[in-house]
């Protein structure tokens, strides 16, 4: 499947949204952790100087302080890396934000193995687990431009705290500008009667490759977006499995605790499929080329593909 080239990543896409939103909400704040050039918030603070606290390298401090400005009846987006938003922070996200249910919005970068050449310390693959298991936080995944575009605005018009979870690099577009999106939706990608690969963030496009590869087999996967993770489109996954009778999760994150895990739980309380979960087996990654690093890992399309080919083979094997 050929994919465009996207032009910036989404966390650029994300910060320039914040920035121009900004125009016309006149509440919202941004605090950041001195990471302004790797989140792209500078280009916040170029335009509102006077809404823009930079905090230093200071996680925990720079939450509870977004957390007494939203106690105040601010909203607030902060900004930062995955791995130190979701764990050195998460006390203060947990105990500040989250139990108050005040509005304070994480620009998380640098999500799972998009980070690979910057190594296992900014690789964020477990941030998934840790954010959804907290009560009150959503937690959203934009795969593109236009989902990244519309994470902002539906995290700034979302009650209480709302993660999402952005990537390092630039990598495809998918979704056409004026695609609409919502808290607790998902996309269908790619239509399927065989088996359904549930996914989101960068997953989409390997997912898409692994389905392109699997229709060669004589396999069409039905491929879906769930761009929100929390809360999630219980619908959409029940309509699908129940047509094509398999699932496969595929994410960019450890595979314990994950999205799968949900998925799983669901599929076997209220429709048992034979299911496959794709994600970082208890290990650490390693820095290095983005896609090939997906591939020693088991996370690029063609591993998807392979893994997704054997639950299928499997399942008739047990006939």
């Amino acid at each position: 499947m050929h994919f465009n080239a996207a032009k910036s990543p989404t966390r650029k896409v994300f910060a320039e949204r914040m920035t121009a939103r900004a125009e016309t909400d006149k509440d919202f704040v941004v605090f950041e952790s001195d990471l302004a050039k790797s989140t792209y918030s500078y280009i916040f603070n170029e335009k509102h100087p006077a809404r823009y606290f930079n905090m230093g390298i200071a996680e925990i401090g720079t939450v509870a302080s977004a957390a007494g400005m939203a106690a105040e009846g601010r909203n607030v987006v902060v900004c930062g890396y995955g791995v130190f938003i979701t764990m050195r922070a998460i006390e203060a996200i947990r105990s500040f934000v989250c139990y108050p249910h005040l509005n304070v919005k994480f620009l998380s970068s640098h999500g799972g193995l998009t980070a690979a050449i910057d190594g296992v310390t900014h690789q964020a693959t477990e941030d998934i687990a840790f954010m959804a298991t907290i009560p009150q936080m959503k937690v959203l995944v934009p795969a593109d431009s236009a989902s990244a575009t519309a994470a902002l605005d539906i995290a700034l018009d979302t009650p209480g705290p709302v993660f999402t979870r952005l990537m390092r690099d630039p990598l495809y577009e998918l979704y056409s500008a004026d695609e609409t999106f919502a808290l607790g939706g998902s996309k269908i990608v790619r239509k399927g009667l065989d088996v359904t690969i549930a996914t989101y963030g960068d997953m989409v496009f390997q997912s898409l490759v692994a389905a392109d590869e699997l229709s060669k087999q004589g396999i069409e996967a039905e491929v879906i977006d769930f761009y929100s993770i929390k809360p999630w489109d219980q619908a959409a996954l029940a309509e699908s499995i129940k047509k094509t009778g398999a699932l496969v999760v595929a994410e960019n994150h450890q595979k314990r605790n994950g999205f799968g895990y949900e998925l799983a739980v669901w599929s076997l309380q209220n429709h048992p499929v034979p299911t496959e979960l794709i994600g970082l087996e208890d290990t650490f990654a390693e820095s290095g080329n983005y896609q090939i690093t997906l591939d020693k890992f088991g996370l690029s399309g063609a591993k998807i593909a392979q893994k997704t080919a054997a639950l299928l083979n499997k399942g008739k094997g047990a006939q």
